[in-house]
């Protein structure tokens, strides 16, 4: 009796251990997805900036119109004698007149302000006789609109309502990086800023005034006061 009990706890032991060796190993529990990597959309190439900024108080808004450059130029409190002079040279009537019924080409004005006439000599304008006054004006005025951006398109010299003579009335127009120079052969200046600009009207603001070289043809002295760099005579 003793040896079939050890007998038979033996052949299960051994049944036992048997099945243990052939069960089948647990399946490995499935591996979690990668996480994806959001997708970055690549940032947008940055707009071409304008040459010409934009001043920060330009009167740029909906009740500047451009038909009314007087009132254009007065809103940005700082061209009073440009304006007096388009007033008395009548120039004023004509340009208004060519925006107002223009469909095509528009005008650039680069307009000095009352500083830039300051550092005239002075009594250099009352000493110009009114056809001169006429071309000075005129001479500040572009017969094709010009946009902040578009300045290093102008082929040189640049043409003016004054006429286009490289001899008597040259203006040529240096735009590099967002800086606009023009150089008449007596003064160079810069553009400092875009008064008001839509699709036919430009006016920008510049630090001197552009003196026509046909005005000293005779006289090799700048009529501008001396700088603080040039010894006086």
């Amino acid at each position: 009796m003793k040896q079939a009990t050890i007998f038979s706890l033996s052949m299960f032991l051994l049944f036992w251990s048997t099945t243990l060796a052939i069960s089948p190993a647990p399946a490995a529990a499935p591996k979690a997805p990668a996480a994806k990597t959001p997708h970055t959309p690549k940032a947008a190439a940055p707009s071409p900036k304008p040459l010409v900024p934009t001043l920060p108080q330009s009167p740029d808004s909906p009740d500047s119109v451009p038909d009314d450059i007087t009132r254009i130029l007065k809103k940005a409190k700082m061209f009073s004698t440009l304006i007096r002079l388009l007033k008395t040279t009548e120039i004023i009537n004509n340009v208004n007149s060519q925006l107002i019924t223009a469909k095509t080409g528009g005008i650039t004005i680069l307009a000095p302000d009352d500083s830039a006439f300051s550092n005239l000599k002075a009594g250099f304008l009352n000493s110009l006789n009114e056809g001169q006054k006429i071309e000075l004006v005129q001479f500040h005025i572009l017969p094709e609109y010009v946009s902040s951006s578009n300045f290093d398109s102008l082929s040189n010299p640049v043409q003016t309502v004054a006429g286009k003579d490289p001899v008597r009335l040259p203006l040529n127009v240096n735009a590099l990086g967002n800086s606009v120079n023009i150089s008449t052969g007596v003064v160079n200046a810069t553009i400092l800023g875009v008064v008001y600009s839509d699709n036919k009207l430009g006016i920008y603001h510049v630090d001197k005034v552009l003196l026509p070289l046909d005005f000293f043809a005779t006289s090799k002295a700048p009529a501008l006061a001396p700088s603080s760099l040039a010894k006086p005579p």
